[in-house]
């Protein structure tokens, strides 16, 4: 008997809160990262593998990603541009050879057909997951073999950072971090950032914008936050929310042919994940031979992990913080800009269809 006969749609949302709670627990003890969103995801994917599907309300669905684009905005500081026009050159050689090297793996994937061409691409693309995973859906990606991939990278490159920073350092460099969930808010900038988020969803569903629902409040919260319009206010409970909200949305896609997919598939993307990871440390070499960098800060510049994981790797390090957030967030830039662009480019190019996807 599977879960969807067994139990009514109130009772399979008690059972996947209490699962998203263990699994978020028994993660946060195992210090994985974006535990809050894999615990809601992994609970929702075994439910929906026994059957036991649950409706996530549509809205629900856009505030989460609404206000992880606004997440996005709140962390991009002006003062890179700076850091960026100093040392110009370097951080084009560095961001251009890092997302050739993923594009260039991406496109193997789909070429041994272990992954659809487009889905294979936005999986390779280094940058922040959550970000990679929800434009994925809007630009003809699976969006559950994305996800797939990103976070299955996300816990790779933190064991790998983490593993780097201690030797080099003598001690680990993801020190666990004490959060207040419940700190005071600032209730104008709270409500500008909701009229914010609301505002872009309403023309996302008036002009049909691709994406827009994540795209627009973060290039507009950019832009109004830059030139002091605004402050964006995220109180941590409203993030953990948020993150289990697209966890959920994300597991809730999957059955047992796309996860059965997913595991035969698995052997050949952790080689994939593993040689970006050597690539780029080939790439920090050359930043310190021929740009003078400092190795831990070169290995954590070109690291193909997010910046929220590479900046808590950095601030427990000895390392020039600027310099390897400046290189993390132009990189997150180009791809965003001109992800869905190579995505496509590739795969014409290259001669591959969208032929071997997965199952619905």
């Amino acid at each position: 008997m599977t879960l969807s006969k067994a139990f009514g749609q109130t009772r399979r949302w008690g059972l996947l809160l209490v699962l998203s709670a263990v699994f978020t627990v028994l993660l946060e003890l195992a210090r994985i990262p974006a535990a809050v969103l894999l615990g809601p995801m992994i609970a929702a994917i075994l439910m929906a593998a026994c059957g036991g599907q649950v409706t996530l309300p549509e809205p629900l669905a856009h505030l989460a990603q609404g206000v992880i684009g606004c997440m996005i905005a709140q962390s991009i500081p002006l003062s890179i541009l700076g850091e960026l026009s100093r040392d110009w050159p370097i951080f084009v050689a560095g961001v251009v050879s890092v997302v050739v090297a993923a594009c260039s793996l991406g496109w193997l994937l789909a070429k041994l057909q272990v992954l659809p061409g487009t889905t294979a691409i936005w999986g390779s693309f280094p940058g922040a997951a959550s970000a990679m995973t929800i434009m994925s859906a809007s630009f003809g990606a699976d969006m559950r073999l994305v996800a797939f991939m990103q976070y299955l990278r996300v816990v790779c490159v933190s064991a790998t950072a983490s593993l780097v920073a201690r030797i080099w350092t003598g001690h680990s460099g993801a020190a666990p971090v004490e959060i207040d969930w419940f700190p005071p808010i600032v209730w104008p900038s709270f409500a500008a950032t909701l009229a914010l988020i609301a505002a872009c969803f309403a023309m996302t569903r008036r002009y049909r914008v691709p994406g827009g629902i994540f795209l627009l409040p973060m290039a507009t919260g950019i832009a109004l936050q830059s030139a002091g319009v605004m402050a964006i206010e995220l109180p941590p409970w409203l993030l953990a929310l948020s993150y289990a909200l697209l966890g959920w949305m994300i597991g809730t896609r999957f059955n047992r042919d796309i996860l059965m997919h997913a595991l035969r598939a698995l052997p050949r993307v952790l080689g994939s994940i593993f040689a970006l990871i050597l690539i780029c440390a080939v790439f920090a070499a050359a930043l310190v031979h021929f740009a003078g960098i400092d190795p831990l800060t070169a290995y954590l510049a070109t690291s193909p992990g997010g910046a929220d994981l590479v900046a808590i790797i950095s601030a427990s390090s000895k390392v020039d913080v600027p310099f390897v957030m400046a290189m993390q967030l132009a990189r997150f830039l180009l791809i965003l800009m001109a992800g869905p662009a190579m995505a496509r480019l590739v795969v014409r190019w290259s001669g591959l269809r969208d032929t071997t996807r997965a199952p619905l």
